[in-house]
């Protein structure tokens, strides 16, 4: 049998839009439920007078075991399209979505944006259109969900559909990478199953849009960055940094230098799962043998590149950043840290240039004295110590950073311009 591609999916959304009953409702009929648990949420439901949120119950219940450790574990839960494989990046918040973005340890293939056929387009809906295409998400489905409450009317779902699709074009997405469909995740209509009250819908079911989605090219072409993300000495082996092969190919032999620090080896052997290979690809979680650089040379947040086209050190850059939550307000001055691929460092932001509209991207302000929740900026950046980061139109993987603080992310960013080291 041949294994299908996988695809990472991420919901996002008004809080509530109903994301969680489509989500319930696609995994029961998919199998991937049992369907005896939905019916046993849909007796306690129905006995503590919340009947019709069973299927929002799978997913809350399955994050209550998930925090307490059981294995039922919705957000790594695969799936299966006739074409696909898929992983749900369920986030619960805007907050986990952009960081689990950011991070890269979910980066969504395609997501799909779920809309109230009755309430419309949102702050939040907004907010998330924006986060989702400045975070790199090119393909969308857009489920104008609970149409059983504007009793499936045709009109309804055509006016929104063109509200939509204004909105999307202004953050940059183009028609033709949108897909829309009508939906009821408590009706079940046009989920997995084509519905009688949609007979007017010729489109896709929701199910089937997610075959139309495309699997992302593999960045291959692009220069070789390889964030560290642990580095150990192997008896008789010697140093072995592992990491994930994020753009370009690292072949047996290859000439390599990790910045920062500025170690240039060469290549000795490539281990994935255990096994050697000759040469590994965007993608690949691998560990890497270097000659001639000791474990304390090299550490976590160090990116690999060959000696010919190096990783980048910024000794400070330009980004356009979000602020998605913050108790006061961020003026210049503020060191938070920058979480960017597997590096965390300390960065003081040194110039606030302009504040935007966040829906429209465009000035409100030039030089502003504070940004707060809700503004999107662009700022000057500097790293307390030499950071690795890209240009985000040249090394996408490598230009997008999240800004912790107390504990939370309090923005979200992507590299515009960098002063080199």
């Amino acid at each position: 049998m041949v294994e299908k591609e996988h695809m990472n999916l991420a919901m996002i959304g008004h809080i509530d839009h109903g994301k969680s009953t489509l989500l319930g409702r696609l995994l029961t009929e998919t199998e991937v439920i049992d369907p005896h648990v939905i019916e046993e949420y849909r007796k306690k439901a129905e006995a503590i007078g919340k009947a019709t949120f069973e299927y929002a119950w799978v997913m809350d219940s399955l994050k209550d075991e998930r925090e307490r450790g059981i294995t039922i574990d919705v957000a790594h839960q695969r799936f299966d399209t006739n074409k696909y494989y898929y992983t749900i990046v369920d986030c619960p918040g805007h907050r986990d979505f952009v960081k689990n973005m950011i991070t890269g340890t979910s980066q969504a293939d395609a997501a799909v944006l779920v809309v109230d056929a009755k309430d419309g387009i949102m702050a939040q809906t907004k907010e998330h259109v924006f986060l989702a295409r400045t975070l790199g998400v090119s393909q969308l489905i857009v489920a104008i969900n609970k149409m059983d409450r504007v009793n499936y009317d045709q009109k309804r779902y055509e006016e929104l559909k063109k509200e939509l699709l204004e909105l999307l074009k202004i953050v940059g997405y183009k028609e033709e990478s949108v897909v829309f469909i009508p939906v009821s995740g408590l009706e079940g209509d046009n989920v997995t199953k084509r519905s009688d009250k949609l007979k007017w819908f010729d489109g896709p079911t929701f199910l089937e849009a997610l075959d139309l989605m495309k699997v992302p090219e593999k960045p291959i072409d692009l220069p070789l960055r390889i964030p560290v993300q642990d580095v150990y000495t192997i008896t008789g082996v010697g140093t072995v940094p592992v990491g994930r092969v994020e753009t370009g190919r690292l072949k047996k032999g290859d000439k390599v230098i990790f910045n920062p620090p500025a170690k240039v080896s060469e290549v000795k052997t490539i281990e994935m799962h255990h096994e050697e290979i000759p040469e590994a690809i965007p993608g690949d979680n691998i560990g890497w043998n270097v000659r001639g650089i000791s474990r304390n040379e090299i550490r976590r947040g160090d990116v690999c590149g060959h000696v010919d086209t190096p990783p980048t050190v910024a000794d400070e850059f330009t980004a356009q950043i979000v602020v998605l939550q913050h108790p006061s307000a961020i003026t210049v001055g503020y060191t938070p840290v920058f979480h960017c691929h597997t590096a965390q460092v300390a960065s003081t932001i040194i110039e606030i240039s302009k504040k935007s509209d966040p829906k429209t991207g465009e000035t409100i302000e030039e030089n502003p004295d504070y940004i707060k929740a809700g503004d999107a900026a662009i700022v000057k950046v500097k790293p307390t110590r030499p950071l690795v980061i890209e240009r985000v139109k040249e090394i996408p993987h490598l230009g997008r950073f999240a800004i912790r603080d107390m504990g939370q992310t309090v923005a979200a960013g992507v590299v515009m311009d960098i002063k080199e080291k």
